[in-house]
């Protein structure tokens, strides 16, 4: 047999009665029982307090993650002939960029997009393009990875061991002054 409407209709109101006086009874308590709201801040710091340890936790997570990243590309090693940095540059971006469609993959197409920091012959240039086309929760991870590896070079690209910088800045200065 179904309820009747009158029987439903009761009950409704009957919750939402209680719920009322407990809402009254608690404003009573905090507004007049000072343990009552010193209990209350002792829950809300203790409260806060274990999220921000969560978040410190979670932090010190994502490092040790990124510098175990970092470490396995490392070992893994990367291409050294130009045709070959330029297909793995190329798969690597490609991927970064698969990966970073999906909120959930991040971290891999972070590191996707590192390790194709990693062969590109001016970083520096790249990190630019990266900033520009590159979603932010993605480049705060690449950030870490770059920060956290001591062997990429950002500068412009130095010049060849074999190449004189002083010689080379007569020979302009030379020029230019032939041209007066």
């Amino acid at each position: 047999m179904a309820p009747s409407t009158s029987t439903i209709a009761t009950t409704v109101a009957v919750i939402a009665g209680g719920f009322i006086a407990y809402a009254a009874y608690f404003d009573y308590r905090r507004r007049n029982d000072p343990e009552f709201r010193r209990s209350l801040r002792r829950e809300y710091r203790r409260q806060a307090r274990s999220e921000k340890e969560k978040a410190e936790a979670g932090v010190q997570a994502q490092r040790q993650r990124i510098k175990q990243a970092v470490d396995e590309a490392k070992e893994e090693g990367f291409p050294t002939s130009v045709e070959e940095k330029e297909a793995y540059f190329l798969e690597m971006v490609q991927n970064g960029e698969l990966l970073g469609t999906d909120p959930t993959k991040t971290f891999d197409s972070a590191l996707a997009f590192y390790k194709a920091l990693k062969v590109y012959p001016t970083p520096g240039e790249l990190i630019n393009i990266y900033d520009k086309t590159v979603g932010k929760p993605i480049l705060e991870i690449l950030a870490e990875m770059i920060a956290y590896d001591g062997t990429l070079r950002l500068g412009p690209a130095a010049p060849p061991p074999n190449v004189d910088i002083a010689e080379m800045m007569r020979e302009m200065a030379a020029a230019s002054a032939g041209l007066d």
